[in-house]
């Protein structure tokens, strides 16, 4: 599922991703479309963008992880902005990562939540923290 204020964005994500093999089954432009899909369509992952327009995608990575049900999901932020101007946010968030959007593949989304079985939150172009 991918969560981004832009429907320019949603679209192009949604081609993109499912052309590199990953099933987009939902997109919403705001918190309570994304929280009433994610409940409804139970995606494995969502795509948030950290900046909804006047919504926090931060605080809605962290209601993703409390109301959509027994099992958490993961959420991998993005931003079409640089890491490092939310690096402390980002790490104190319940995300398993942060992508930039100019950066969105499904090579990316994949190296992201293989890092979380792993038990690393990778960063899909220069590898784990420390390496």
């Amino acid at each position: 599922m991918v969560v981004d204020d832009n429907p320019y964005f949603l679209n192009a994500a949604r081609c993109l991703l499912a052309h590199q093999d990953i099933a987009v089954v939902g997109v919403a432009r705001n918190s309570d479309q994304a929280l009433r899909l994610a409940e409804q369509l139970r995606p494995d992952v969502a795509l948030v963008d950290i900046d909804l327009g006047v919504e926090s995608g931060l605080e809605l990575a962290g209601r993703m992880q409390r109301e959509t049900g027994p099992t958490p999901l993961s959420v991998i932020l993005i931003s079409s902005h640089a890491e490092e101007e939310y690096a402390d946010l980002i790490e104190a968030s319940p995300a398993v990562g942060f992508l930039c959007k100019t950066l969105l593949s499904g090579d990316a989304v994949r190296t992201l939540l293989a890092g979380v079985d792993d038990g690393h939150r990778d960063d899909p172009v220069n590898g784990p923290p420390g390496r």
